[in-house]
């Protein structure tokens, strides 16, 4: 045989070979995909269990995807028991194969210290490598991070940096970040047309924040003309949504009849929402609203309780209309300890009126 038959040969045999690897990979890949998607197909019906024995012999052989999926089941005790050490061990595999949700959980496990010791190092690591693969919520995280200075030294350019990656992508909660940088010139120059511009973004998705935000733009008229139709439009909406700010400012609004027709019920009724969320400033206007009965029947009681609320967390004023209240016994018994009390605590705030009363108090 010749020489030249020979290479010819052994070059048929390569062929052939490298042929049925490729074919046997393909096999292989077809197979994992085909038991991924029955796994997925049984978590979806709520089968934990056959998800668990689908996905198990995937993740033992490296498929990130399956390892990422088996974790969450362990996080989750779906057909397993909860197991902090592996979803941290299956996770750390997927991540460290690239896969960004799994390299932003784990952050969240590190962030959140559960089933590890809190670790912000690993935390911005793991996180950027997400962020950078376009998980807007590891981008807006870090540049919440960055922004207050949570356990990092602050940084508004890294902030604006991850912000305008997850704006760009639509994310409400980093466009709202971008119209505070612009807005107090953080980072960026003060701005407040570009601060408008992305509070719109924001608040047309819905975001209570920035539509409270934008109802003070146009409240204020900084970046726009000022326009009491909108304040209104999106201080209902934000305080539809709970947003304490929100509320509090609507009630003051139909309270001092500012850009609308005064109205006390209203103003009670958005105030009492506030107040019963916890909100000092609308705490103390109800009880000055059930004091002088506006806009409901007048009420010592309440007015106490309500004061008193608000007192506890350091509104001054409160302090000193209890104070007075007590000093006087107008609806109350006359308490000189109680009075001297909250005289003292709003005079420590610099209230001069209860600075007055004190010393009339112990003459």
């Amino acid at each position: 045989m010749s020489l030249q038959n020979t290479s010819l040969i052994k070059a048929v045999k390569m062929l052939s070979k490298t042929a049925l690897i490729v074919v046997s990979l393909l096999m292989f890949s077809s197979v994992n995909a085909t038991d991924s998607k029955l796994g997925q197909a049984a978590y979806d019906a709520k089968d934990y269990q056959t998800a668990f024995q689908q996905w198990s012999p995937l993740a033992e052989q490296g498929n990130a995807l399956a390892q990422y999926n088996l974790g969450k089941l362990h996080y989750n005790a779906q057909g397993v028991s909860q197991d902090y050490q592996q979803v941290i061990k299956l996770w750390t595999l997927a991540a460290e194969q690239g896969h960004a949700i799994a390299q932003y959980d784990l952050g969240k496990l590190y962030y959140n210290a559960q089933g590890v010791s809190q670790d912000y190092q690993q935390v911005i690591k793991l996180w950027t490598l997400a962020g950078e693969q376009g998980i807007t919520k590891a981008q807006f995280n870090l540049g919440y991070i960055y922004y207050y200075a949570v356990n990092v030294t602050q940084d508004f350019k890294q902030a604006l940096k991850w912000w305008t990656m997850g704006a760009e992508q639509g994310l409400a909660r980093a466009q709202h970040g971008l119209g505070l940088m612009h807005y107090d010139g953080q980072g960026v120059a003060q701005d407040y047309k570009q601060a408008h511009q992305w509070y719109s973004l924001a608040a047309e998705q819905g975001l209570a924040s920035a539509q409270y935000n934008l109802g003070l733009m146009y409240f204020d008229g900084k970046g726009v003309t000022q326009d009491y139709k909108q304040t209104l439009k999106w201080y209902k909406l934000a305080a539809e949504q709970e947003d304490t700010s929100a509320q509090f400012n609507l009630a003051m609004l139909y309270y001092e009849g500012e850009g609308v027709t005064q109205d006390y019920k209203r103003a009670f009724e958005w105030h009492s929402l506030a107040a019963e969320q916890g909100d000092a400033d609308a705490q103390y206007t109800l009880g000055l609203m059930y004091f002088n009965g506006d806009g409901v029947t007048k009420d010592y009681k309440q007015a106490v309780k309500w004061y008193t609320l608000a007192a506890e967390q350091g509104d001054a004023d409160a302090q000193f209309n209890l104070g007075l209240m007590y000093d006087t016994g107008e609806a109350i018994p006359q308490n000189n300890k109680q009075a001297a009390k909250w005289y003292t605590l709003a005079a420590a705030q610099g209230d001069a009126m209860a600075k007055k009363a004190l010393r009339s108090l112990k003459h």
